[in-house]
């Protein structure tokens, strides 16, 4: 097993490397187009520049970027994640702890109404019948459809992403946890029902563990669909978080900002699938 693992990290590097190696390849300056620098120029020059709609020293470009751009943006995010010099310039940290917040929020609510309600729902064959229109339905609608209406009776654009994470972490929720209370084997709940459980009882101690795998398999799910709606719904109603960063950044066509959020965002979601994988494995039994 740790000679597999070893075998795909160095496939990944290799990876990685190849990707790196096509992006400096791809990059690479045509020969004889001048390279925009300041070195040699004096500060008249370089303001005749700009002027011109041309800056030097700037690393907001109009072509791909260069590994070496990404390396100068990415130590300036970096180096100072926290800095805020107003309502459209906030550093990585802030514009992430806006949208990890919203994303928290959320997904506690829907926890809140969809684990029991889909417990409820399981225990019950005549409540899944009732619902199950109502969850076909309701599931396939994009979450972004319900921002218009959100933002029309909520009247304020963060509680209206606050509400959209919670309509498209509901009902991963809801199903896996139907399902899995659905399924607890008949065997355990009769074995329950010969020793007099009582129902509360029976509900935590029997069905309620042989549920939880299923149950987080729901809230893993839901949680990756809530990360990737908040970065589309904060491009809509804008202000704060990782969503307005990307968008901020494109508008004052910075590539290169653009596509580190894009990079911090992918990390961040994997941290967060990896998280609920590893509390999945601490559920998970063996038959």
């Amino acid at each position: 097993m740790k000679s597999l693992n070893l075998k795909a990290a160095l496939v990944s590097l290799l990876i990685f490397l190849a990707f790196l190696g096509i992006w400096y390849t791809a990059t690479l300056p045509s020969p004889g187009t001048p390279v925009a620098s300041t070195a040699g120029l004096s500060a008249e020059q370089i303001e005749y520049q700009k002027m011109m709609g041309k800056d030097p020293g700037s690393t907001k470009t109009t072509g791909f970027p260069t590994l070496g751009q990404m390396g100068t943006a990415i130590w300036k995010q970096v180096s100072n994640p926290l800095y805020d010099n107003g309502p459209n310039d906030k550093g990585i940290l802030i514009q992430l702890g806006h949208s990890l917040a919203r994303v928290g929020l959320g997904f506690a609510l829907a926890c809140l109404v969809a684990i029991p309600l889909g417990f409820v729902i399981g225990m019950s064959p005549l409540l899944r019948r009732a619902f199950d229109p109502f969850i076909q339905v309701l599931k396939p609608i994009s979450p972004l459809a319900w921002m218009p209406l959100a933002l029309y009776t909520i009247k304020d654009s963060s509680i209206s992403g606050i509400f959209v994470i919670f309509i498209c972490s509901v009902w991963p929720m809801l199903i896996n946890t139907a399902f899995g209370v659905s399924a607890v084997k008949r065997e355990w709940l009769n074995v329950a029902s010969t020793l007099e459980v009582s129902p509360l009882r029976k509900a935590f101690l029997v069905i309620l563990p042989a549920a939880a795998p299923t149950i987080f398999t729901g809230m893993r799910i839901s949680m990756g669909i809530a990360w990737l709606v908040i970065v589309a719904a904060e491009m809509l109603v804008g202000g704060t978080g990782i969503g307005y960063f990307v968008w901020n950044e494109w508008n004052n066509l910075s590539l290169t900002n653009v596509i580190f959020a894009i990079l911090v965002i992918g990390i961040v979601g994997m941290l967060l699938d990896l998280s609920f994988a590893q509390l999945q494995k601490m559920v998970t039994y063996v038959e």
